[in-house]
C-alpha cells in the first residue's frame, strides 16, 4: 500500500487570478500554487539530446545548451489520413525511426492504462494505428525498432512494421478474471510496481512474458453509481457492480508461469522454472545475450529473491544469485535491476543499507559498488567503458538526497552541488545529466548540468512562483525541521509549520499528520512535502491557528533496515506508540496546548491515526482517517504477508488493529473513504463503523461516490480537505 494522493498539476496557473492576501482552499486545489518541471523526458541515442513533449510536439533538445536542435514529431504537421489534436505520452524506438503515440488514454488501476497508439514515421512523417482491433495496453518496440508487442484484452499480439503492419496474435488463452498474458494482476501490478510483464531478446527472434492464472483467486466487488465528474449514464436507474480478482492476505495467489515465443516458427515454450505454486515473478528481462532471460522470483514470505538465467528455447533454468534476508526483501532490488553488455547492478540491503552490487551475466558478483551507513534511494545507471555508477543517496542525512558517482575504484563524488533533494535524468553516455533541486522553502529549480555536476543551464527556476509566495511572505510560515527523543530513547526526525505571528507566550492546538508505512519518508527536505506540494495545506492551517506537525516514526525509510524493519510482524504497534509520544513531546513544549492536538493520515496514515488515536493514552482530541485500513485481514497478499506473514501464520499480529481496538478510541473521530477504492476497499470503513457503534463510540463519516483510494474528480477533492480543516477547527479551535 502506497501514499496515493494525487498532485495539483499547473497546467497554465499563471493565467489564474489569485486570492489576495492569505491562501485559500480554492486557490490552492486548483492548482493555483503547483511548481513547474520538466516532464515527458526521453534522453536520446546520441548521448547528446533529450527530446520532451508539451502534448502536441516532440522537440529534441541539446543536452549542452539545452536550446531545441528539432521537433521530431508535430500533431500539425503529419502526412497520412489520420489526425489527432493532442496526445498523453510517447515511446521512442530504440533506433528513434518510429514514435508511438499515446492517445485517448484511459486508467485502469495504479499504473495500467488502455490507450490508443499510433505509428508515427520520423523519416517520411506518416501517422498510422497501430492496429484497428481496438485499444491497446503496454506497448513495446523490438530492439530493432521493427516490431512491436502489446496486449489487448488479456492476450498478447505483435505488429510487425516492416510486413504493412502485419498483426499477429500471440496468445489465445486471456480471459478476464482468469487468465492474464503479459501484464500483472492487481496485485502484482499494485505491489510490484510495473504494467508490462513481456520483453524481446536482443536479436528480435522470441518474446518471453509472465502468464498469470487467476482464476482461484477470490474475487471482490463493489457497486457503481451514476455520481458525476465523470457521470456514469449507464448506471442511471441501476447501481451497477465492478469485480476482480483480489486476493486478500491469507488467500489464493495467481498462478504465474513464464513463457517464450519464436517470432519465426511461432512455438510456445514454458519456462521450467523452480518456483514454489504460491511464489511470485517480480520481472523478467531479456539479456545482450538473446539465450539468456533473466528471471526473477521471490517465495511468498518474501525474505528471499532469485535470479535464474533461462534459456528461451530449451526452457532450462539456472540460478544464479539468490539474496536471502532475515525479515523481507524490499521493492529496491527489482525496481533498480539494470542490465548492460555483459553485466547488471542490482540493490539490495543485505549489508543493512540499500547499496549496489555488480555481477557478470553469470551471476559472479565483480565488486560492491556503494557502501557505508547511508541508504542509495535510487539508481540511474552503470557506464561499462568506464566502470562509473550513477546514483541517488542520503549520505548528508536521512532527510537529504544528493546525486552521486562512484568510479571503477570505488570513489565517490557528489554532483550535485545543493543541499535537499536532489534527482537526475542521465544522457545515453553520462556526460550530461538533468538535476532537479528542491528543499523544503525553494521550489524545484531544473538544470542541465556536465558530467562533473556544472552547471550548464537554468531550464526552470519557478520564479513566477516564488515571486507569488515572496509576495504572502507575511501570511506564509516556513516549515522548520527538528528532532526529539521519545519516551523509549528513540530519536525522530520531523518538521513544524507554525503560524506567522506565533508568539511563544501562546498556547496553539496542533495538527499532526503521518503516514508511517514500512520504507515511508514523510520527512524529507524537498519541496513536495506535506500535503499539495510546498506544504501549502499546512501552511493554510498555520493561518487557520494551528501549529502543524509531521513525524516519521519507527517503520519509515531512508535510516537503514534495523529501523525500518523493526515493525515486521505487528504494524501498527510501534509506529502507533511514536505518534503518541509525539503528541506527548509536544505537549510539553510551552506554546502547544496538550489538550488539543489532533492527528490525520491517508491509506496507511489513516490505519495509524485509528491506532493512535486508541492506543491507549488517550492523547488526542480529534483525528481524520482518509481511505484507512482498519483489519489487515481485508488488505491484499503481497503488501500484507511481506511485513506480517498470513494470518494463519501471525494471528496476534492481525488481532492488533482498529477493530479490535474500537472501544478504546479517544478523541472525536472522522473516517473518509471513496466507495469504488479497488485498493483499500470501502469494506474497511464499513467494518470499522460498525465496530464503532458496537462499542458505543461517536464518529462522523464521509463517502465519496465513484472515488477510489485517491478521491479526486470534480469538487471532491476541495471538499475533503475543506472538511478535514472544518472537523479540527469544530473540534479543537
Amino acid at each position: 500500500m502506497k501514499r496515493f494522493i494525487l498532485p495539483f498539476f499547473a497546467f497554465c496557473v499563471w493565467l489564474l487570478p489569485v486570492s489576495a492576501d492569505n491562501l485559500t482552499l480554492e486557490d490552492i486545489s486548483r492548482g493555483i500554487y503547483s511548481a513547474k518541471g520538466v516532464s515527458g523526458v526521453r534522453p536520446l541515442a546520441d548521448g547528446e539530446r533529450y527530446a520532451r513533449s508539451d502534448g502536441r510536439k516532440i522537440t529534441a533538445y541539446s543536452f549542452q545548451t539545452g536550446e531545441e536542435t528539432a521537433v521530431l514529431f508535430d500533431v500539425n504537421n503529419t502526412r497520412g489520413d489520420v489526425r489527432i489534436e493532442s496526445f498523453s505520452d510517447y515511446i521512442m524506438s530504440p533506433n528513434e525511426q518510429n514514435i508511438l503515440i499515446q492517445t485517448d488514454r484511459h486508467g485502469i488501476y495504479r499504473h495500467s492504462a488502455t490507450a490508443t497508439y499510433y505509428i508515427y514515421n520520423v523519416r517520411n512523417r506518416t501517422l498510422e494505428p497501430l492496429s484497428e482491433g481496438g485499444p491497446q495496453e503496454v506497448p513495446a518496440f523490438s530492439p530493432d525498432g521493427n516490431m512491436v508487442a502489446f496486449v489487448r484484452d488479456n492476450n498478447i499480439f505483435l505488429v510487425k512494421l516492416l510486413y504493412g503492419n502485419s498483426e499477429i496474435q500471440v496468445t489465445k488463452d486471456g480471459e478476464y478474471n482468469k487468465v492474464i498474458n503479459g501484464k500483472p494482476d492487481w496485485v502484482n501490478e499494485e505491489e510490484f510496481t510495473f504494467s508490462r510483464a513481456f520483453d524481446f531478446n536482443a536479436d528480435n527472434s522470441m518474446l518471453a512474458w509472465i502468464r498469470y492464472d487467476e482464476s482461484e483467486v477470490p474475487e471482490f466487488s463493489f457497486p457503481l453509481y451514476r455520481s458525476t465528474n465523470p457521470s456514469r449514464d449507464e448506471f442511471a436507474t441501476y447501481p451497477g457492480i465492478y469485480s476482480y480478482k483480489y486476493p486478500m492476505a491469507g488467500e489464493q495467489n495467481s498462478r504465474v508461469t513464464v513463457h517464450t515465443y519464436d517470432i519465426k516458427s511461432h512455438r510456445i515454450l514454458q519456462m521450467k522454472l523452480p518456483l514454489e505454486a504460491d511464489g511470485y515473478v517480480p520481472r523478467i528481462q531479456f539479456t545482450s545475450n538473446p539465450e539468456k532471460l533473466l528471471i526473477l522470483t521471490q517465495n511468498r514470505h518474501q525474505d528471499r529473491l532469485n535470479i535464474y538465467a533461462a534459456n528461451p528455447r530449451s526452457t532450462e533454468c539456472k540460478l544464479i544469485v539468490r539474496d536471502q534476508m532475515d525479515k523481507y526483501v524490499t521493492e529496491e532490488p527489482y525496481k533498480n535491476l539494470q542490465l548492460f553488455a555483459d553485466g547488471f547492478v542490482l540493490a539490495s540491503e543485505r549489508s543493512g543499507f540499500n547499496h549496489l552490487y555488480l555481477y557478470d551475466l553469470n551471476g559472479t558478483l565483480r565488486r560492491q559498488i556503494t557502501q557505508g551507513d547511508f541508504v542509495v534511494k535510487a539508481f540511474y545507471g552503470y557506464n561499462p567503458q568506464t566502470g562509473d555508477c550513477f546514483f541517488a543517496g542520503n549520505q548528508e542525512g536521512a532527510i537529504y538526497q544528493a546525486v552521486y558517482r562512484a568510479d571503477a575504484k570505488g570513489k565517490v563524488t557528489k554532483l550535485s552541488q545543493q543541499q535537499g533533494t536532489n534527482s537526475a535524468i542521465f544522457s545515453k553516455n553520462f556526460r550530461y545529466f538533468i538535476n532537479t533541486f528542491s528543499n523544503v522553502t525553494t521550489p524545484p529549480i531544473v538544470t542541465l548540468c556536465d558530467a562533473k555536476g556544472k552547471t550548464l543551464k537554468t531550464l526552470v527556476d519557478n520564479a513566477d512562483l516564488v515571486d507569488k509566495l515572496s509576495a504572502m511572505s507575511a501570511q506564509l510560515p516556513k516549515p522548520e525541521f527538528f528532532t526529539f527523543k521519545t519516551g523509549e530513547g528513540v530519536e525522530l526526525n520531523g518538521y513544524m509549520v507554525k503560524p506567522a505571528d506565533f508568539s511563544a507566550s501562546k498556547k496553539y492546538p496542533v495538527v499532526m499528520y503521518q503516514y508511517s508505512g514500512p520504507g515511508s519518508q514523510q520527512v524529507l527536505d524537498q519541496w513536495n512535502v506535506g500535503n499539495m506540494g510546498g506544504c501549502m495545506f499546512e501552511r493554510y492551517l498555520a493561518q487557520q491557528g494551528f501549529i502543524c506537525v509531521c513525524v516519521d516514526g519507527r517503520g519509515t525509510g531512508g535510516r537503514g533496515a534495523e529501523f525500518e524493519k523493526q515493525t515486521y510482524l505487528n504494524l501498527g504497534d510501534l509506529e502507533s506508540k511514536d505518534q503518541v509520544e509525539t503528541a506527548l513531546y509536544l505537549g510539553s513544549l510551552p506554546y502547544v496546548d496538550k489538550n488539543r492536538i489532533g492527528i490525520w493520515g491517508w491509506s496507511y496514515g489513516g490505519f495509524n491515526t485509528l491506532m493512535s488515536m486508541a492506543e491507549g493514552r488517550g492523547v488526542f482530541a480529534a483525528g481524520v482517517a482518509v481511505a484507512p485500513v482498519t483489519n489487515y485481514r481485508f488488505y491484499d497478499t503481497v503488501y500484507t504477508e511481506r511485513y506480517m506473514r498470513t494470518p494463519k501464520e501471525n494471528p496476534k499480529g492481525y488481532d492488533r488493529n482498529p477493530m479490535t481496538r474500537a472501544s478504546q478510541l479517544h478523541g472525536a473521530l472522522l473516517i473518509c473513504h471513496g466507495t469504488a477504492d479497488d485498493n483499500v476497499h470501502y469494506r474497511n470503513t464499513a467494518e470499522f463503523v460498525e465496530a464503532l457503534v458496537q462499542a458505543d463510540k461517536p464518529f462522523m463519516q464521509l463517502v465519496y461516490t465513484n472515488r477510489n483510494h485517491s478521491i479526486y474528480g470534480g469538487n471532491t477533492r476541495l471538499h475533503l480537505y475543506r472538511s478535514i480543516t472544518d472537523w479540527f477547527k469544530d473540534k479543537m479551535k
